[in-house]
């Protein structure tokens, strides 16, 4: 019930939405760095993240979540979207937001009391909060580099709540945390349709630093509570962190200004040399599916061999974004 009364309401509020957009002209104009040749509605995140927020605003005061809970995916995950809306209408500097998501970051662990190593003795408790926070604000920043072509990152969300509930089901795990699986899913699921190549409508930072937030904050929540291994999430998130990591070393080491705003992942590349978001983002999902998704159970089941899992998932995008990266971008 709760999927789809969240699915339906991402639905209509998108409906609704692109009315507003267009009667306010909320649009995202062709630049060096887009790989479109017109006008379209952006900033379409704003829905499925609110939509988000008052399902589990709801679990939340009927008791289903506890309030560090609700506190960081709740609060934390609107402020995120609100950082987002205002960067799409008004540009925010590139300074200003890594602040800001630096205090996102921070509003998570505090709250969470979340550190990657907080339980190996030999790593201080600082330095271990320190490696969190730079994480939490890596993440956030790689699902907002990876929304460059129709239906990319809204299907790696689709993918990544969808593994997490399998996760839960073929552990028979029963986490709080499923109840934010289905609602997420639900609400990009919603998305996914207007968002699917040719795109109608784009989610803009407005979704984009909210998934980034969402999704970094579960990593380390999940890893915290032993629900989820550092091995897993790496098969889960496995072509997205390749192509990021990838992407930015290369970038360091071939181009003088490296941190500018720029066009060169493999897939954006890809989709300008077959002239089709529609294949690219098709046979990246299609990676996960058959890919990602076996490797991620064969993780779960032998967990003393999911390092290995790990590496064949993230090995072959590695190479993928290798060959089709910045080497073969001029941005």
């Amino acid at each position: 019930m709760t999927f789809a009364i969240a699915f339906v309401a991402s639905v209509l509020g998108l409906r609704l939405y692109i009315k507003v957009a267009m009667r306010n002209k909320i649009i995202a104009s062709p630049n060096f760095r887009t790989l479109h040749s017109s006008d379209a509605i952006t900033s379409g995140g704003v829905v499925f993240s609110l939509v988000f927020f008052s399902t589990i605003f709801y679990f939340w005061l009927t008791e289903f979540l506890t309030d560090e809970i609700f506190y960081v995916l709740g609060i934390g995950g609107f402020f995120a979207t609100l950082l987002g809306f205002l960067d799409d209408l008004f540009n925010v500097s590139a300074i200003k937001k890594i602040i800001f998501h630096t205090i996102l970051s921070g509003w998570a662990i505090y709250w969470l009391e979340l550190g990657i190593f907080l339980d190996t003795n030999w790593i201080p408790h600082s330095i271990s909060i320190g490696l969190s926070l730079l994480f939490l604000v890596w993440v956030i920043n790689a699902y907002n580099f990876i929304d460059g072509i129709d239906g990319l990152a809204i299907s790696g969300a689709t993918f990544i709540s969808g593994a997490l509930i399998l996760i839960m089901i073929i552990t028979n795990n029963s986490s709080e945390l499923t109840i934010i699986y289905f609602s997420l899913l639900a609400c990009v699921l919603a998305f996914m349709i207007f968002n699917w190549p040719p795109a109608r409508i784009f989610m803009g930072d407005s979704g984009s630093i909210f998934l980034g937030y969402l999704i970094g904050t579960l990593i380390l929540l999940t890893i915290k509570n032993s629900d989820v291994t550092v091995w897993t999430w790496l098969v889960i998130f496995g072509y997205f962190f390749a192509d990021t990591a990838v992407t930015q070393l290369m970038r360091l080491l071939l181009v003088k200004k490296w941190y500018m705003a720029h066009r060169s992942h493999a897939y954006q590349n890809l989709a300008r040399i077959t002239g089709s978001h529609l294949k690219v983002t098709t046979s990246i999902i299609i990676y996960h599916i058959v890919w990602l998704l076996p490797l991620m159970i064969f993780s779960i089941k032998l967990p003393d061999l999911s390092m290995y899992a790990s590496a064949l998932a993230v090995f072959p995008a590695m190479l993928f974004a290798v060959k089709y990266g910045p080497l073969k971008s001029s941005y």
